[in-house]
């Protein structure tokens, strides 16, 4: 099993995107996601994966790398493409088996859907390769703070987003030290069975219990208590890169919504 780049590592860099405030790039990286749902075509969504493309080369970091990222999600596309598959019903009958009918247009609809998502973990992986995971874990904090007079545990909650950040890399790191510990053994696990997933799951889990009941005995020995006595992030002051950061993914729009009118 090779060594995998997930979410939620950090890909150290001085480029003009991990210069961005962490706060501005949360919401302008959610900005992106919401205009791939504006795309209602293929080639306005060819204008929204260009500009992401663009993101990381300025980034300096490798596509490959970012598509190596989003792999252990990869289900989610591949689930989400079946279903469009399997119950769009439009344009001409390409294959027809009992209940089953694949058409032209469920097909069309399956990769459309399936590169909408994959345009999307693509930018929520550039969050965290370009952001330190405290910074996006205050960054989430400080944007739900208004939100603590209507009783949300904006603290709590961005805590949780931290961790689950955090042991992502770790699962994947622990699910390959296992994997190879397994082969060494002589284990044959080239095939997805029953017997292939116990071993490698249940040595996962176990070490992942292990490191949340670690953690769990930090915090209390390092006597934590919510969000008292925590170093906060500078106060919110857009400098000339969150700025342009903006004029960018406001042109993306423009271009988008354009694209959605060509005669293609």
């Amino acid at each position: 099993m090779p060594d995998i780049t997930c979410i939620g590592r950090y890909w150290p860099g001085d480029s003009p995107i991990h210069r961005m405030d962490a706060r501005a790039k949360l919401l302008l990286s959610l900005a992106v996601m919401a205009i791939a749902f504006v795309a209602q075509t293929f080639c306005s969504l060819a204008v929204v994966a260009v500009f992401v493309t663009g993101l990381f080369v300025l980034s300096g970091i490798p596509l490959g790398s970012a598509l190596r990222s989003i792999v252990p999600l990869i289900f989610i596309v591949v689930i989400t493409a079946l279903l469009n598959v399997l119950f769009v019903q439009t344009g001409d009958v390409v294959a027809h088996w009992w209940v089953i009918t694949i058409t032209t247009g469920g097909i069309r609809m399956a990769f459309f859907i399936a590169l909408r998502l994959v345009i999307l973990l693509l930018a929520m992986s550039l969050l965290t390769l370009t952001t330190p995971t405290l910074d996006i874990t205050d960054a989430f904090e400080y944007l739900l703070g208004p939100f603590r007079r209507f009783g949300l545990p904006a603290h709590e909650l961005s805590m949780m987003m931290g961790l689950a950040l955090r042991f992502m890399p770790l699962f994947v790191g622990e699910l390959t030290t296992i994997y190879r510990a397994q082969v060494s053994r002589g284990a044959v696990l080239s095939k997805w069975r029953v017997s292939t997933l116990t071993a490698l799951l249940v040595p996962l889990f176990t070490s992942a219990f292990r490191h949340a009941e670690t953690l769990s005995a930090a915090m209390d020995a390092r006597c934590y208590h919510g969000a008292d006595g925590r170093t906060r992030l500078h106060p919110l002051s857009y400098t000339s890169l969150d700025r342009n950061g903006v004029i960018a993914v406001a042109l993306l729009l423009a271009l988008t919504v354009a694209a959605n009118f060509l005669p293609l």
